[in-house]
């Protein structure tokens, strides 16, 4: 049978000693190999398991129940929240009420950078909005996620170096396989007719799209949150507020 991993969290509630020897020698005994091991915030550890037997994770699950110590939380198939929690330490922060909202903070750009170099391994059409003020590392997350990620990056619109607006790509650049970076301010009311035709044409495609100023994007444009499939909101501190009347403005100076 193939092998497939797992992810389980369980909570402790005495850490007596020899409690993680205990759990690793079950793990054992049932052929469960661990992958990875951490602790994940606030007295919790997570672990990523791997078997061949499903049966087996369901028989750990139900002899787990009975140990007075700890409680499982979570004993499921990993999700990349799981996987970044068990490199990390700790959780990214979501939105309680938009689930496909993931915050950070700049002293978090490590957990962000492998959040976005793992989503950027995925094939296929995805978009993803990235919040944040002026300076505060957005496009140098997207490209180093990218890094990570092992794919090439393509601007097509950008204040970076300086204002890009691109009404053409050359056939490498336009490449599926690369990851799109979209400044949504500048692709809107910076926009002139080619380069939107050239937007949509790259939104169709079956691709990562990367979109700064999201709310922009979408106010500006036909384009609509459901288009997203995460929204990152990136801050200096974690109660900085996100604005765009401080800046927007500054985009139509330039001739």
């Amino acid at each position: 049978m193939e092998l497939k991993q797992w992810y389980m969290e369980y909570k402790i509630h005495k850490n007596r000693p020899g409690l993680l020897g205990d759990i690793a020698s079950l793990l054992g005994m049932l052929e469960v190999n661990i992958v990875t091991i951490n602790g994940v915030e606030n007295r919790t550890r997570g672990m990523l398991l791997q078997t061949n037997d499903e049966e087996k994770i369901e028989i750990l699950g139900q002899m787990l129940q009975k140990v007075d110590n700890i409680t499982v939380n979570k004993l499921r198939p990993p999700k990349l929240v799981d996987i970044l929690a068990v490199r990390h330490g700790r959780y990214i922060e979501r939105d309680s009420d938009d689930r496909k909202t993931f915050r950070f903070t700049r002293d978090e750009l490590g957990l962000l950078v492998d959040f976005l170099g793992e989503v950027f391994k995925r094939e296929g059409n995805q978009v993803i909005g990235l919040r944040g003020m002026p300076r505060v590392g957005k496009t140098e997350s997207i490209i180093a996620g990218s890094v990570c990620a092992n794919k090439r990056w393509t601007f097509v619109s950008s204040t970076l170096l300086r204002q890009t607006v691109r009404s053409q790509l050359s056939e490498e650049e336009m490449n599926p396989n690369n990851i799109f970076i979209i400044d949504g301010i500048v692709s809107t009311i910076r926009s002139n007719e080619k380069h939107y035709g050239l937007l949509q044409e790259i939104m169709a495609m079956p691709s990562t799209k990367v979109i700064e100023h999201p709310d922009i994007f979408v106010r500006e444009s036909a384009y609509e949150y459901s288009t997203f499939d995460y929204i990152i909101e990136l801050r200096n501190t974690p109660d900085e507020e996100i604005t765009y009347e401080t800046f927007t403005s500054n985009y139509n100076d330039f001739e």
